[in-house]
């Protein structure tokens, strides 16, 4: 008899997710038989059904999504160290010994399909738009490839600062959106964190320090380039980038650490791009 790991994606909504399409294509790619699902909860029973989900022997791990990031991290045994940081998990894994811990791979997501679109972080400026969980997550990932500087902005700069404050670093910092004017050089690389593109709204910065950055980066994704893409496109920003392969990075991270095994992420990006 053929033992089926189970994996499932908790999430509210979470009819929406890829994520069974995308971890179905790395178990292709890996020779596994898995069996993923989508599990709709609320905040009152997150938990129960967390819990009875890995009451079944052959649960080995989950992902985990709005609005139950924050719940999760305080149920798992451990936290990994940038999930300790992002005071959030995307990935729990459940260990030998029957303990669970939470990891966020949204960090290493977003790194990997940097490097993988040839953008440099190491020495890199870089201008990270937004400080709310999207920006804690990929902290600890973007700062460990060593960039020049890393300026977090904000709309409430208390906020940035308070970010910049979890990773103490001479090279970071957090500032307001209304202190970009000040900045003298042009950044290598802007990331925009904010849930603006979502509601096709651009974040609120000067439109000279859009222009005069090498590449911009939106961890959102469409059918079609972000509003943020396209104002940059329109400023002349060469090297535009959408959040499509950070998704499937993350879930790349996730497959990787509950099997061992590292999946090639280009085609599952080719074949989500064909339907998007």
């Amino acid at each position: 008899m053929v033992i089926v790991n189970k994996y499932t994606v908790f999430g509210n909504p979470i009819a929406q997710s890829k994520s069974p399409t995308i971890h179905y294509m790395f178990a292709e790619q890996a020779n596994l038989i898995i069996e993923y699902d989508r599990t709709v909860a609320t905040p009152e029973n997150f938990i129960p059904a967390l819990t009875n989900f890995f009451n079944n022997a052959n649960a080995k791990g989950c992902n985990v999504t709005s609005p139950f990031k924050e719940q999760v991290a305080k149920w798992v045994n451990d936290l990994s160290a940038a999930a300790k940081i992002a005071g959030a998990v995307n990935t729990v894994i459940k260990k030998e010994d029957g303990t669970f811990l939470g990891d966020t791979t949204d960090g290493s997501g977003l790194v990997q399909d940097l490097l993988r679109l040839g953008v440099q972080i190491k020495g890199a400026r870089i201008l990270l738009l937004g400080a709310g969980g999207a920006a804690r997550g990929v902290l600890q990932s973007i700062l460990a490839l060593e960039p020049a500087c890393l300026i977090i902005a904000n709309r409430t700069e208390e906020k940035a600062k308070q970010l910049a404050s979890l990773v103490p670093r001479d090279n970071f910092v957090g500032v307001g959106l209304h202190q970009l004017l000040e900045v003298q050089q042009p950044f290598d690389l802007i990331i925009n964190s904010t849930s603006a593109s979502l509601t096709g709204e651009l974040p609120a910065i000067p439109e000279s320090v859009i222009s005069s950055s090498a590449c911009v980066y939106d961890m959102s994704y469409a059918d079609k380039p972000t509003v943020f893409l396209q104002h940059a496109q329109k400023l002349g920003v060469q090297d535009t980038f959408d959040g499509l392969g950070m998704l499937v990075g993350q879930a790349a991270e996730s497959f990787y650490l509950w099997t061992g095994f590292r999946p090639d992420v280009s085609p599952v990006i080719d074949e989500l791009k064909s339907h998007l």
